[in-house]
């Protein structure tokens, strides 16, 4: 009996490696990159522009997954910083970020921009849709153009890279697989793949 069960997994296992394979549902980066996940745990990265259409749709499925994901994981939202005009919007999720204030407008960035057509591409614009969800004014200017932003705008700039991302969204697991909706087969199936990753990674 119970070898039978062991054979079950193994196949279970086995059936899933061959679902998901390496060079077709992702990609390994190499080198592998440090994470700041803690002992124990698999670090997911998001990497995102808010001027993407494709890194909204994927939104809804990413907000699902984050409701049910393995207790191990941490999630990292990581804005891409790979064109100049990329920057302003890395600039506004860390501002938020760092005020605490990601979960009143992480979603309300992408609205502005791809259901209201707002280009938020200028501070005063962001600031506006700040104060609309309860940001004072002296708090946002505080840290918008501060020390600790360009800090975090350092680092993304220089992890998207290692990371060897050539666009957004990208999922990076625990520094050593990429993937996304072209390598998975669609939005519905990126963070299958996801699991499936930091499955082999909690091993």
């Amino acid at each position: 009996m119970f070898a039978s069960l062991a054979l079950l997994g193994v196949s279970i296992s086995s059936s899933f490696a061959a679902r998901y394979q390496e060079g077709v549902h992702y990609e390994r980066v190499s080198p592998p990159q440090p994470t700041t996940a803690a002992p124990g745990q698999v670090e997911v990265v998001e990497l995102f522009w808010y001027g993407c259409p494709h890194c909204y749709r994927l939104e809804p499925f990413a907000k699902r997954w984050l409701k049910k994901k393995p207790a191990n994981v941490k999630f990292v939202r990581m804005p891409g910083v790979f064109r100049p005009n990329w920057e302003i919007g890395a600039r506004a999720y860390y501002t938020a970020e760092i005020l605490g204030v990601v979960d009143k407008v992480h979603e309300a960035m992408f609205e502005a921009i791809h259901e209201l057509k707002r280009p938020m591409s200028s501070e005063a614009e962001i600031l506006a849709l700040f104060e609309q969800h309860g940001v004072k004014e002296k708090d946002f200017k505080r840290v918008f153009n501060s020390f600790a932003v360009e800090t975090k705008l350092r680092r993304a700039r220089d992890m998207g890279r290692r990371y060897g991302a050539r666009g957004v969204p990208a999922i990076i697991v625990n520094g050593k697989f990429r993937t996304g909706a072209q390598e998975s087969g669609g939005n519905a199936r990126v963070f299958q793949v996801v699991d499936y990753l930091v499955q082999q990674e909690s091993q």
